[in-house]
């Protein structure tokens, strides 16, 4: 999916290469009071619980990956002078992370010797995390000036495809509840667990963002997102506290 995404911006700079070339000025075939830009960036953030829960006693280790995104968006502006203005489109992109972790009584799922075992983890985790979605933001916007406005909606988002993976390492298992039967695992003895199936399919939240206008016709933009649900569907309760996506979009766009 990823490369898919790569190949779709790669499509959108010839495209707007081809405009910049044929010079027919778009000023005379978009109606007035009308606006639209297509966009390129990259997420940076992942999911995470709103506060640091107990049970996580060390990041270890963080990588945002490199989660590409394109969107299409069209920009209605309401009155005479063009500050007020409604817009909405629709966005490809990946939202994901990979982080290490020190845990100490951490609800998790794991396989050893081919049998999934249920119970409190003390050790080294590795999370691996990464969703496809489509996404519809609906945004009012301000402009302040020709070089800058800023935005704030709402998004509600379909996860096309993904996945919540990981392993266990360098720690022991308490079979059912902190006082359950021990299974101890060495430094070089990991179990893996995977979750993607207990991923949630539809997400909403809130979304704010800016835009400053570079050049003529070229922007740079800049969004945060906050998912009011979580990742996981209501009844997974595998993982004890609740994990939101929270992102960081930064990234280009050319305003026709």
């Amino acid at each position: 999916m990823k490369t898919t995404i790569i190949l779709m911006g790669l499509a959108m700079s010839m495209q707007v290469g081809a405009r910049k070339n044929n010079e027919i000025n778009n000023t005379k075939t978009i109606p007035a009071g009308w606006e639209y830009e297509l966009k390129a960036g990259v997420n940076i953030g992942g999911a995470s619980p709103l506060s640091l829960p107990a049970e996580i006693r060390e990041i270890k280790d963080y990588s945002p990956k490199l989660n590409g995104t394109i969107e299409a968006t069209v920009t209605r502006w309401l009155c005479n002078h063009k500050a007020w203005g409604v817009s909405t489109g629709l966005r490809i992109e990946e939202k994901g992370m990979k982080t290490d972790a020190r845990v100490k009584n951490y609800s998790t799922e794991v396989l050893n010797d081919g049998n999934k075992v249920k119970g409190m983890w003390t050790g080294d985790v590795t999370t691996n995390y990464n969703s496809t979605l489509i996404t519809l933001p609906v945004m009012a916007n301000y402009r302040f000036n020709d070089t800058w406005k800023v935005r704030a909606g709402m998004f509600v988002s379909y996860r096309m495809d993904g996945e919540f993976t990981g392993s266990v390492s360098n720690g022991y298992l308490r079979e059912g509840n902190p006082t359950g039967e021990r299974v101890e695992f060495g430094p070089n003895q990991q179990s893996t667990y995977d979750f993607s199936d207990d991923l949630r399919r539809f997400h909403y939240g809130l979304q704010i963002g800016g835009t400053w206008r570079a050049y003529q016709r070229f922007t740079v933009n800049a969004d945060f997102t906050w998912g009011f649900n979580r990742i996981f569907k209501s009844d997974f309760n595998t993982v004890t506290f609740g994990m939101y996506p929270l992102n960081l979009n930064i990234g280009f766009g050319y305003r026709f």
